[in-house]
């Protein structure tokens, strides 16, 4: 009977096998070694004497007195950036003879291999190479020979291009591209991981371990030889990205000639802390002086000379907001500034600023100062977050309040004038004062003892009252919140002669036959413009924001998508809605007529395209289907010229293609939609236009594209406040372009008119909606 082993210990067929695990892996370790033993002597053999003679490699003498053959250097294939050793196994050529002293070397194939049921689990599995191509065939394919087409959907980064996407012929027979039109390089495929546990780099490089086991890393690593001491490596340039970004401007003030627009003056180049947040000439001397208020946590306070150039006095004014500054229109010494809880009352003097702080005394501190006015007595008007304006006048007797004595300024009176803030002061060249308030929308006009003499409202549809400026005769300048500046008189009221929107514009559609665009924006507000008047046609205000929109081919009809994933169709006549609906609860990002106006696409957040049928000239819609299949949100799409087809980009860079009129279905073989003509390209990916894109620039760095109506020009709109103008197709990597400056924020949507003779352009935070003129376009027409 055997005696009875403990729990736990393993029986002698467990051992034997642990025993015959560790031997398999000893001798591939001693394999390994070997290998590397032998190749660190035939390469040493190599490396040259002091008279510069390369000795043969060691090599044992052949009985027969046959004279071995010249030595060859093991081939080598490059992967990417490492270059892997063929093993003699692989080549089908004998092994070459170990150095002397060095453990015999078996052959590759001849080593040790253990059942799989008797493999340890931490060795990994045999696994066999795959077949490689020959040296130098794995890149570049036969010339005009296609890949396979792909079923899997195109995932395209920015600046790259698919073969599938090439076209059989030219994109257009008129159209001749900037340069050669062809696929950009193409990364070779990656070989299958280095299988060998050295690879033998050129002269002078050290012996690296190449990828190998965990158990044979730490013994190769002895083998590496440290190379020679290199100078450090150059620095390396900025990305791509980072060079395209604009680097951050220095505040700095630019003096204008009013007549020519040509720069007479440039102030405070490096002076200035974040930002410039008010300013004012001097009005004494005919604007010799002007006062600078910046934005850094101090609002430091400078004077300046216009002339020179030069800065005369600097001081730290105060921790609060700083709104509005003035000189004291008959004496340069004496300067206002006023914000938040404060006016202060400054003494100009050479290089020292002095000041003295208004006493409130009895009156409530407002919360804010926005703005003030010197009368013809001298005194200052100060309108405020209450509602009210306050008279500001020197104690000069002696009996001012706190301290300064006669330099102390004190309220000698307070008037009830608006509702809300007030805003504007306006002294006129009467002596009477306009005051313009926020809440109420009211221009009211006071005598110089401030008693009621008229008023007027502005239409809400101008927002509140923001600034007033005397013009010609009786006539008023009026500024508004919503960007609408307005001309007219107390008596006979105001009309609009520039409007806008007040937040950032995303929304941008051109009329199909006319000179007229759309805008809309976050301030849901939907604006036609006149781009023969460079007017705006009419307003209304949407029920949320409006994110994108699109003409009708018949031009009655518009279409806008809103950030709730509702669409509204209303008549562009009558500013009437005629139809509308709801695609899920995601934003709406891009909506599209196809050219016959049959299809209405609507692409949303929830990666879908709805489509609707069109009829009745654009007034009424019907679901006709549902495009499903990308994995991301829609970002842009086109319709083919035969309104059966769309083209679709996503926010993960897929580039699909759908067949709308078979019933919306996912085009697996891209090869049938290359030569297809498409109605209009706006989508920012694609081979057509993937030359638009700059080196190392990510998805989001082109906002907009917009391909002419004749097919000869591409704009695009970036992230860096420019607009680009490329010829089409723009197919080769590094394309020229010309580029336009002009927004103050990112550029956020282009497009061209229906005879490609303007381009019109959104901003971002600017708000701004710039008309561009296409040289070499067709003529304007006479107004």
């Amino acid at each position: 009977m055997e005696p009875e082993r403990e729990s736990g210990d393993p029986g002698p067929p467990a051992l034997e096998r642990r025993l015959r695990a560790v031997e398999a892996e000893v001798a591939v370790l001693k394999a390994a070694l070997g290998d590397a033993l032998r190749r660190i002597g035939l390469w040493e053999g190599r490396l040259p004497h002091a008279n510069g003679a390369i000795p043969d490699p060691f090599t044992p003498p052949d009985p027969t007195g046959t004279p071995p053959p010249p030595p060859r250097r093991p081939p080598s294939i490059s992967v990417g950036t490492q270059t892997e050793e063929t093993p003699p196994a692989e080549r089908g050529g004998a092994q070459e003879p170990p150095p002397p002293g060095s453990p015999p070397c078996p052959p590759l194939q001849h080593r040790p291999r253990l059942p799989r049921n008797q493999r340890p689990p931490n060795l990994p599995p045999p696994r066999r190479p795959p077949a490689r191509p020959p040296r130098g065939t794995e890149r570049a394919p036969p010339k005009g020979a296609h890949h396979e087409p792909r079923v899997t959907p195109c995932k395209l980064q920015p600046g790259g291009g698919l073969s599938e996407d090439v076209p059989s012929g030219p994109p257009h027979h008129n159209v001749r591209p900037f340069g050669p039109c062809g696929l950009p390089p193409r990364a070779a495929p990656r070989a299958p991981a280095a299988r060998l546990g050295l690879r033998l780099p050129g002269p002078g490089q050290p012996l690296q371990p190449a990828r190998v086991g965990l158990r044979g890393a730490h013994l190769l690593h002895r083998l590496r030889r440290r190379p020679p001491p290199r100078p450090p490596p150059p620095a390396a340039p900025l990305p791509a990205a980072q060079r395209l970004r604009p680097l951050p401007l220095q505040p700095v003030v630019h003096i204008w000639d009013s007549a020519t627009l040509l720069t007479l003056q440039q102030i405070g180049l490096g002076s200035f802390e974040r930002g410039v947040g008010s300013l004012a000439f001097s009005c004494a001397d005919q604007g010799s002086y002007l006062c600078v208020v910046d934005d850094s946590n101090e609002h430091m306070m400078s004077v300046w000379d216009c002339a020179r150039g030069t800065k005369l006095a600097e001081v730290k004014s105060t921790n609060e907001s700083v709104l509005s500054v003035e000189f004291n229109p008959q004496d340069s010494s004496s300067i206002i500034t006023s914000g938040k809880s404060h006016v202060y009352f400054w003494t100009w003097s050479g290089a020292t600023l002095t000041k003295k702080q208004g006493i409130f005394g009895k009156y409530k501190k407002p919360k804010f100062i926005q703005c003030f006015v010197f009368d013809a007595a001298g005194d200052v008007l100060t309108g405020d977050s209450e509602g009210n304006i306050l008279t500001w006048t020197r104690a000069g007797d002696g009996r001012g309040v706190g301290k300064g004595g006669k330099e102390t300024y004190q309220i000698g009176q307070q008037t009830r004038a608006h509702e809300g803030s007030v805003f504007a002061l306006c002294r006129r060249r009467d002596g009477t004062v306009l005051s313009g308030g926020g809440k109420d929308r009211r221009v009211l006009s006071w005598s110089p003892a401030l008693s009621l003499l008229q008023e007027a409202e502005i239409p809400e549809r101008f927002g509140a009252v923001r600034t007033i400026a005397e013009g010609p005769g009786e006539e008023l300048l009026v500024g508004t919140t919503r960007n609408a500046l307005l001309r007219g008189t107390l008596s006979g009221g105001f009309t609009a002669i520039v409007q806008g929107h007040t937040d950032e514009v995303w929304g941008l559609a051109t009329h199909p036959t006319r000179c007229l665009f759309l805008t809309c924006g976050h301030d849901r507000q939907l604006c036609l413009w006149d781009g023969q008047e460079h007017a705006l046609a009419w307003s209304l205000a949407l029920e949320d924001t409006g994110l994108c929109a699109d003409f009708h081919p018949g031009g009655q009809v518009v279409v806008v998508g809103l950030l709730t994933g509702r669409w509204v169709v209303l008549d562009t006549e009558t500013q009437q809605p005629l139809a509308g609906g709801s695609d899920g609860n995601e934003q709406l990002s891009v909506v599209r007529f196809s050219p016959d106006g049959a299809f209405l696409a609507i692409g949303s957040h929830d990666n879908v395209i709805y489509i609707y049928s069109v009829t009745e000239e654009g007034r009424r819609y019907n679901r006709f289907g549902r495009c499903t299949g990308h994995s991301s949100f829609i970002t842009h799409l086109d319709w083919s010229k035969d309104g059966h087809f769309i083209m679709s980009n996503s926010g993960d860079y897929e580039i699909l293609y759908w067949d709308v009129a078979g019933g919306c279905k996912l085009l697996r073989n891209r090869f049938e939609s290359r030569d297809r003509e498409w109605a209009s390209y706006t989508c920012v990916l694609g081979f057509h236009v993937f030359g638009v894109w700059p080196d190392g620039s990510d998805g989001t760095d082109i906002n907009s594209l917009c391909r002419s109506h004749h097919e000869r020009l591409v704009a695009v709109a970036d992230d860096f406040c420019k607009v680009h103008l490329f010829q089409y197709p723009c197919a080769r990597p590094k394309a020229p372009s010309h580029v336009y400056g002009g927004h103050g924020s990112h550029v956020t949507n282009v497009r061209f008119t229906h005879d490609d003779g303007h381009l019109v352009s959104l901003g971002g935070k600017d708000t701004g909606v710039f008309q561009w003129r296409v040289l070499g376009g067709p003529s304007p027409e006479p107004r």
